[in-house]
């Protein structure tokens, strides 16, 4: 991830970060819309205070990853080690793309027309280095 890609990072989430309330419902709901399927992954229903608190760990996570742009290395443990905890719920390989299209289309949703091309592309190589650790760390054999 070249410089540039983490200023973009950096200023879109300060923009979301203020409605992240509002961004993991819409991520939330997003993933169910693309991918019905993953619903059992959850044991709280889209809208209920349990599925709130989903939310805020899931914003917590981006917080973090973002904060260690320039030293993902540092993050990169505690991401595998969610991976690992993933696959007892049942979330499989394929769970990580719809996640990434549920992630950028709720980026789009809440950046309007800052959502640019560059922008899209400094997120998807930042969660496709995260989500290849943990696909990796979480379905590759020991």
């Amino acid at each position: 991830m070249n410089q540039r890609q983490k200023e973009h990072i950096r200023r879109t989430f300060a923009q979301i970060e203020p409605i992240a309330t509002v961004a993991a419902t819409l991520f939330y709901g997003r993933l169910f819309e693309i991918d019905p399927d993953s619903k059992h992954l959850f044991r709280y229903d889209l809208g209920s205070p349990g599925m709130a608190q989903q939310g805020a760990k899931l914003m917590q996570m981006i917080a973090v990853a973002v904060a260690h742009l320039d030293n993902l290395d540092n993050v990169i443990p505690a991401i595998e080690a969610l991976a690992r905890r993933h696959t007892s719920y049942g979330v499989e390989a394929r769970h990580y793309d719809t996640v990434g299209a549920a992630l950028l289309w709720t980026l789009e949703q809440g950046l309007g027309r800052d959502f640019t091309l560059e922008v899209h592309d400094a997120w998807t190589t930042l969660y496709g280095t995260l989500a290849g650790a943990m696909k990796q760390a979480a379905y590759t054999p020991a």
